[in-house]
């Protein structure tokens, strides 16, 4: 067993155990489920199972290669079921050389389908495949469920018949809100969707936003009967999705301006009326200003209030570090994961993983962090600078943190608090 790379900074948490995933060390989200992980590549080309059994000696078991000009960057894992989504490559494209092309503006205005309707054909695959998970080490797709557009960016499942997915169809300004019925997964449909109105284009819709901003959704978290919607420059939606055929809106809110927007992942806290909401930092060295992460009451549901914002790293300059410093994703709490409503452990890209103690909502406090060691060589293909930039987190039952990196591999964490 080879040494366990050394982390640039360390309080209250440590390396357990670490893998380049089969030489794919680049990873977007990641699922840990009964034994295994299954880690979503954004430039390898499809995603890898982990065998995480004895977290401190992962090895690679397993490796299920995208289509053609596709990302399959984002999957979930529940029961036998594992929903992977597929959706053009974008940082493949010409139009999102530049990553800040992927960021400002509708992402289907420039790829040119924001005006169609009806579909048109695609050299790449769009939409959600679903995998049974029998055997863990082995991925059998089962079913696919179709869209005409870009593609599919993000789901939210945990079992039963619903998955909540981010959508972009012909037609439409960028992603929007579909919930998909998987009563039988080999044959998903669609029962219903939600967007913000000017989406719309190919219905005679306007949007009301600059062309240098993106109304689009990244992803819905859904508890109960009610989705917790973040999008993106768009701000947050509560939305009342007790009939899942129609989505209707409890309150729309929207930061940004003044802030930058962002806004990438909710986590409800229904035991305590708290939700919290990530604003993703997405250009290097802060250009888009300081991001946070944001508490909100939501006692009243129609009407959210900020209370608190979590403390921002800062036990070195980590904004001329290069990259990107600031919040990406949550530990969302799934059934059968770490659980905790006081406890939220957060990706905050070159500053690692964070862990904040909100029993006070209105003062929350750091109580774990981990910066891993730099990437030893670089997946990312564009030019990019050789910097951490930790993706997501997992948090299983027993309380182990693993955390993706664009470049840098899989790091399993132990929390000492």
């Amino acid at each position: 067993m080879s040494a366990l790379p050394t982390p640039d900074f360390s309080y209250r948490m440590r390396l357990i155990g670490h893998t380049d995933q089969g030489g794919r060390s680049d990873g977007l989200q990641i699922m840990v489920h009964r034994g295994f992980a299954y880690v979503a590549h954004p430039w390898s080309g499809g995603f890898s199972i982990v065998d995480v059994r004895d977290p401190s000696r992962p090895a690679p078991a397993g490796f299920v290669a995208a289509p053609p000009r596709t990302w399959t960057i984002h999957l979930q894992t529940h029961d036998n079921l594992l929903l992977v989504v597929h959706a053009l490559d974008l940082f493949a494209d010409a139009s999102f050389v530049d990553e800040r092309a992927y960021y400002s503006g509708s992402v289907g205005e420039t790829l040119g389908t924001a005006g169609q309707s009806g579909g048109s054909p695609r050299s790449w695959s769009a939409g959600m495949a679903i995998y049974d998970l029998s055997k863990p080490a082995q991925p059998r797709q089962i079913g696919f469920f179709p869209v005409d557009g870009g593609g599919i960016h993000r789901i939210w499942y945990v079992g039963g018949r619903w998955a909540y997915v981010s959508a972009l169809l012909d037609g439409f300004t960028d992603y929007i809100l579909l919930i998909v019925d998987l009563a039988d997964p080999t044959r998903p449909v669609e029962a219903g969707r939600y967007w913000l109105p000017g989406m719309n284009l190919a219905a005679g819709e306007t949007p009301g936003w600059g062309k240098d901003r993106r109304f689009g959704l990244h992803h819905a978290v859904v508890s109960g009967d009610t989705a917790y919607a973040c999008w993106r420059d768009g701000g947050l939606t509560l939305l009342d999705v007790s009939d899942r055929s129609a989505p209707r809106l409890i309150v729309h809110r929207n930061w940004s301006p003044p802030y930058g927007g962002g806004t990438h992942s909710a986590l409800p806290l229904p035991d305590r009326n708290l939700l919290i909401v990530a604003d993703e930092a997405v250009a290097d060295e802060e250009a888009d200003g300081r991001k946070h992460t944001w508490v909100f009451d939501v006692r009243e549901p129609a009407n959210p209030v900020s209370i608190a914002t979590f403390p921002t790293p800062s036990e070195t300059d980590f904004p001329r570090k290069g990259a990107h410093f600031g919040p990406h994703n949550l530990h969302e709490n799934r059934p059968g994961s770490f659980v905790s409503s006081t406890l939220i452990f957060a990706t905050w890209q070159n500053a690692g993983l964070r862990v904040f103690d909100i029993s006070d909502p209105y003062q929350p406090r750091q109580t774990g962090a981990f910066v891993p060691a730099a990437p030893v060589r670089m997946i990312d293909r564009r030019v990019r600078p050789q910097v951490i930039q930790s993706a997501d987190v997992f948090v299983d039952a027993q309380g182990l943190a693993y955390v993706t990196d664009n470049n840098a591999g899989l790091s399993i964490i132990e929390y000492a608090g």
